[in-house]
């Protein structure tokens, strides 16, 4: 059975950058009702004992084109999102650190590229979606925006996402409203670079 993350702070621990009302329904709603949705797909489909990572990289694999889509869009909702909450927390750990940083000063020249290319894709998204930053098992790093629920593995890209940044209204609109750069520039803030370490070493091993 898939289940969301366990936030690791409470729905107000990321005040003021994101508030607990956005938390509340963002995690408590939204994000409850992708991951419902595609245990009740996955059990539909036949695909419960599989990770979500293999799942999200073998759509092509389900013939059946409503639950494929099904499994798409909730699946990615699910992923995408367990993501997203587990790298924000209150504890300060805002730049790079380790092996990640070493390969981000080395594929972007330093971390403040990095962030302004992250935000011009985060911001350039139509609509729906989220910017990412993602590696594969060599190390090698790469940064992207998918629409609605995609990421790079659904995309077949051969990349693993290991920082999402979500841009769907939901996210901000409560107390952004519609300075979605207000809202991704404040989210820098609260990004764990220690917890986006540790995914990378993750996709390396």
């Amino acid at each position: 059975m898939f289940e969301q993350v366990k936030l690791g702070y409470a729905s107000n621990g990321l005040e003021p950058q994101i508030d607990a009302t956005t938390i509340e329904t963002h995690y408590g709603k939204h994000h409850a009702l992708y991951t419902k949705n595609l245990n009740d797909a996955a059990e539909k489909a036949g695909v419960m004992d599989k990770d979500i990572e293999e799942l999200l990289a073998s759509l092509d694999s389900v013939s059946d084109e409503a639950l494929r889509k099904a499994l798409r869009n909730n699946g990615g909702g699910f992923y995408n999102h367990n993501l997203y909450f587990s790298t924000l927390s209150a504890e300060g750990n805002t730049e790079p650190v380790g092996d990640l940083k070493v390969k981000i000063d080395e594929k972007f020249g330093n971390y403040a590229t990095l962030k302004e290319e992250l935000t011009k894709l985060a911001l350039g998204q139509f609509g729906s979606g989220w910017a990412w930053l993602s590696a594969n098992k060599a190390g090698d790093l790469m940064v992207s925006a998918s629409p609605n629920q995609d990421n790079p593995i659904s995309e077949g890209t051969g990349f693993i996402p290991i920082l999402a940044i979500d841009v769907w209204e939901h996210a901000y609109y409560l107390n952004y409203k519609n300075l979605r750069a207000d809202y991704v520039a404040k989210l820098f803030e609260i990004i764990d670079w220690k917890l986006v370490e540790a995914n990378y070493q993750r996709v390396k091993a």
